[in-house]
């Protein structure tokens, strides 16, 4: 299976407004536009995109052009287990592209990669690409790529 956990793009700071309804920001905008060209030559038509209710993750899943389903499991503040839920890992047949937050995306990865929770942290608007597969009874799970909007 693979996973890809992408952080949504920069967004204003709260000024007043509630968490969920910030908006990105000009540069997020631009961040959110890179990585959806980068993401779309290369996860596949069948990928399975879920994304936090919150403004600013609809708006960075927006920049791919591709059907999503909004998933509250993955809002602010969502627990790992909680994502990875979400996702059905490693059982999904499909790939999954979850659009979240920081601090909940770098420990997601971290678990997965190390089989501990550490505070990892994952850069606004980059991607982490995860693969597991099934070989010979063992599913290791390996890092298949890491960007950053700014290396685009």
């Amino acid at each position: 299976m693979d996973l890809i956990l992408w952080r949504h793009a920069e967004a204003v700071e709260r000024e007043g407004l509630p968490d969920l309804e910030r908006m990105l920001t000009a540069k997020g905008e631009r961040q959110a536009a890179r990585m959806a060209d980068w993401l779309n030559h290369r996860i596949a038509h069948s990928t399975r995109v879920l994304v936090s209710p919150a403004l600013r993750c609809q708006q960075t899943a927006k920049a791919l052009g591709r059907k999503f389903r909004t998933v509250d499991e993955i809002a602010p503040d969502a627990a790992a287990e909680a994502v990875l839920a979400a996702a059905r890992w490693p059982e999904s047949s499909e790939p999954v592209l979850i659009v979240g937050h920081q601090p909940t995306l770098g420990p997601v990865a971290a678990l997965l990669l190390t089989g501990q929770p550490q505070p990892w942290a994952v850069k606004k608007g980059a991607a982490r690409w995860l693969r597991s597969r099934d070989r010979e009874g063992s599913a290791p799970v390996v890092l298949h790529a890491v960007m950053g909007p700014d290396a685009l």
